[in-house]
């Protein structure tokens, strides 16, 4: 993998972006046009590397810290490493000040004046991972789908600024397909999310299925779990349906891309299901076969639309 062309992204940059094979879903496949795949990669390494400070997942030595003008001794602090990385990140859209430390942030600098990309979907991916320091537990669905606009849904509105297909309704589509996806990793990682001390069921779903954190501990779901679990996928579900007719609105390569990240959320599910709901071992992962159906599927039905 590789930054922005004439940028070198450095060992820990060439480290967080290699990641992007590792992502539920193709960050920047082959058959979309090149330009589209260096712009995409730059948006990956931001917002991988932003997620790896909210997770504190960063390469070992210390060198994202330096680059951000922090001691490596304070690059355990995740609030202090947010607050640099945004200092830098505001440099990406200044053009009268000093350019961004660090080299991933540098490569994010042709993507976004090529494209007139706008700092608010950055920002709010930065304010998610501070919310992640703060908010631990979300009492309502409705407190969950307001940490999905920061969280996810920027992630879409700059494949369509990227792509230069933004409309009011895209992004409307768009929004829900982010949503669905980020509830459905949420699913997934139940087990994961709990051993950092985070809780995305609902507070109010989970009474409602009297389900305890205890319960969300247990090497197995039991009936309670896997009934709230196949609550929150329906949600996920409807999101995914609410959003799928983005993909015919679009053309070309782009379609299937879309139809990827769909067909992906789909996908999901269905491992889901075939689990029994019990995703408490492990998170269940769809088959290739499984996704080649559903992109199959997502397409017939575009076509159909278009």
């Amino acid at each position: 993998m590789t930054g922005a062309p004439g940028v070198d992204p450095g060992a820990s940059g060439r480290a967080t972006l290699d990641k992007a094979t590792e992502e539920n879903f193709p960050v920047a496949p082959f058959f979309l046009p090149r330009a589209w795949r260096d712009d995409l990669m730059a948006v990956y390494g931001f917002a991988r590397l932003v997620d790896d400070i909210g997770d504190g997942d960063l390469a070992p030595g210390g060198a994202d810290a330096r680059h951000l003008g922090v001691d490596p001794a304070a690059a355990d602090d995740r609030t202090v490493m947010l607050d640099a990385f945004e200092t830098d990140l505001r440099r990406v859209f200044d053009r009268t000040g000093p350019a961004p430390a660090h080299p991933l942030l540098r490569g994010l600098i042709p993507t976004v004046r090529r494209r007139s990309l706008t700092p608010e979907p950055f920002l709010g991916l930065v304010g998610a991972n501070r919310q992640d320091q703060l908010v631990r537990r979300y009492e309502t669905y409705d407190d969950l789908l307001a940490y999905c606009e920061l969280s996810a849904n920027p992630v879409g509105r700059l494949v369509l600024g990227i792509t230069g297909t933004a409309s009011p309704e895209r992004i409307r589509r768009s929004d829900a397909v982010c949503t669905a996806l980020q509830i459905i990793e949420h699913l997934q990682d139940v087990t994961e999310d709990l051993g950092r001390d985070r809780v995305y069921l609902p507070a109010e779903d989970m009474k409602r299925f009297h389900v305890t954190e205890a319960e969300l501990a247990a090497p197995s779901a039991g009936a309670a779990v896997r009934s709230l679990v196949a609550f929150e996928a329906e949600r996920a579900r409807l999101l995914l349906d609410e959003g799928a007719p983005l993909v015919g609105s679009v053309h070309g390569r782009l379609r299937l891309l879309l139809a990827g990240f769909v067909a992906g959320g789909r996908a999901a599910l269905v491992s889901i299901a075939a689990a029994g709901h019990d995703v408490l071992p492990g998170p269940p992962k769809p088959t290739k076969p499984r996704l080649l159906r559903e992109v199959g599927a997502v397409l017939r039905s575009a076509h159909r639309e278009g």
